[in-house]
């Protein structure tokens, strides 16, 4: 029973070709981390994120760790951490994009990290937002602390699958609320989430912090799916 306990915390196996881990890998194994399909869109300003939020709401810096393509191996990935509660694949590839992204010098500035948050009935029914890990595990590598708590969902969308552009981004419009918003004056936020297409949900987070004073956004995904 102590064995299948700890095997439940700390899989023996890759999540993302499902070979057996060594000691010190955690979720995903040496090759599977080396392999998969980085973008590197932390290292070019232009990069197609950016430039999806050009005209629509100014962004500092934007980035994905990974390229999402349908029956690949990241899709397997974000499925086992969205659907499956597999909740420490977000905390491991956390972990790996905060290494890459703390001496990059677009987001070296960043003060802190704060995902997009669910409404709290999603989250209730789900056990958990997988953002939240994904942000926990970027703010330890990058020695920075993940702000679970100033900004919030007070409204419950629709899901954003099979809308079109212009429908996402009303369905996310004034969403987004912040506690204290004076906390956050000053700050340079790096805003995360698990997958980005349209971006019309993290540009309405953007817009929510960007009412702050002296506040800058970032943005950093785990996955881009192109169209």
């Amino acid at each position: 029973m102590l064995k299948d306990f700890i095997a439940l915390i700390f899989p023996h196996n890759c999540v993302s070709c499902g070979k057996n881990l060594y000691k010190k890998e955690q979720s995903i194994c040496t090759y599977c981390a080396y392999y998969l399909p980085k973008t590197n869109f932390h290292l070019n300003e232009d990069n197609p994120i950016a430039k999806i939020f050009w005209g629509r709401v100014p962004i500092f810096s934007a980035a994905a760790f990974y390229s999402f393509n349908k029956g690949g191996k990241v899709q397997q990935l974000i499925h086992q951490l969205k659907y499956k509660g597999q909740k420490h694949i977000g905390l491991s590839i956390g972990k790996l994009y905060g290494y890459e992204l703390k001496d990059c010098k677009n987001f070296n500035t960043v003060d802190t990290i704060m995902p997009v948050p669910l409404h709290p009935k999603r989250k209730k029914k789900r056990g958990y937002n997988q953002s939240d890990d994904f942000a926990i595990g970027l703010a330890e590598s990058m020695n920075l602390k993940a702000d679970l708590k100033t900004l919030y969902r007070a409204k419950e969308s629709e899901t954003q699958t099979r809308k079109s552009r212009f429908s996402r981004w009303q369905n996310v419009e004034s969403v987004f609320q912040l506690y204290n918003p004076s906390d956050i004056e000053g700050k340079h936020i790096l805003l995360v989430d698990d997958v980005i297409t349209t971006g019309a949900t993290l540009e309405a987070c953007a817009q929510t912090l960007l009412k702050v004073p002296g506040v800058k956004v970032s943005i950093a995904t785990i996955a881009f799916a192109s169209h």
